[in-house]
């Protein structure tokens, strides 16, 4: 088993590239939870970086008994600290192969289906903590799939994979698309686009979430301009009491998507 106690190791300098996303086809995974996911996988994993305290505790010896046949190293307590991207790390870090997202595989997704699909479409989210967050909700809803448009965060960086607890290993993802092109896309496709709006007429309860359905989120800050509004089908809002006037993103999204679901099941 390699042990490694260098800073300048060779393979702890291109962890640090993964990590910080200079590395374009490979994701920095850590975590024992999210490492396993990637065991589960088909991603190809080309290095696996452990402290001995991990590979002292049981989860960790099941673990890097299932990772025998991998690129394994464990790594000195010191050299682990400064590559881990978590303050309080489990000691395990992986660097595996990106998981392919373009229209592809969208399209894909839908040609196996014959239930009413919902896509959700994610414009310029800059926090990866939301994003995490609003992917898992989309796994848990069984939504079809999620577009991001360009320059929106990085759906693999390390934040937003902890923040998605696994969901943007499974789901189907479409990344730095266009916006108004997904738009053609999506109407092209028998899709009707929906968005959040303070000024909509109806509130999300009353959208019929029975049929294809684009849902757009727009970003944090600035939201959707006047001409991207213009372009899309529907408007919705969620009604609140005692003068709130919005909600955090990933929680709005849950609202809506978890109704979505409600809707589809019934």
């Amino acid at each position: 088993m390699l042990k490694i106690s260098s800073r300048d190791n060779s393979k702890i300098k291109q962890a640090r590239r993964v990590r910080d996303g200079l590395v374009d086809d490979l994701i920095f995974v850590e975590g024992l939870r999210l490492a396993e996911e990637v065991l589960r996988s088909h991603l190809t994993i080309s290095d696996v970086f452990f402290t001995e305290n991990f590979s002292q505790i049981e989860r960790g010896k099941e673990f890097l008994k299932r990772a025998e046949n991998l690129n394994c190293a464990e790594v000195s307590t010191k050299i682990f600290d400064s590559l881990a991207d978590t303050k309080t790390s489990q000691g395990v870090i992986l660097i595996c192969e990106k998981p392919a997202a373009d229209k592809n595989i969208i399209e894909t997704e839908l040609s196996k289906t014959s239930k009413v699909s919902l896509l959700v479409l994610l414009h310029q989210i800059n926090n990866p903590t939301n994003l995490g967050a609003i992917l898992r909700t989309c796994e848990a809803v069984d939504a079809a799939g999620v577009i991001l448009t360009k320059n929106s965060a990085d759906a693999f960086s390390p934040k937003a994979l902890r923040g998605a607890m696994g969901a943007s290993l499974r789901l189907p993802m479409w990344r730095d698309a266009d916006f108004f092109g997904v738009l053609d896309w999506a109407k092209a496709n028998n899709f009707t686009s929906v968005c959040a709006d303070v000024n909509a007429k109806k509130s999300y309860l009353e959208i019929d979430w029975r049929k294809p359905r684009l849902l757009i989120f727009g970003s944090e800050a600035h939201g959707l301009s006047a001409e991207e509004f213009d372009k899309i089908d529907e408007s919705l809002l969620i009604p609140m009491e005692n003068n709130v006037e919005s909600l955090n993103l990933s929680v709005s999204a849950g609202v809506i998507l978890f109704e979505a679901k409600r809707q589809s099941a019934s």
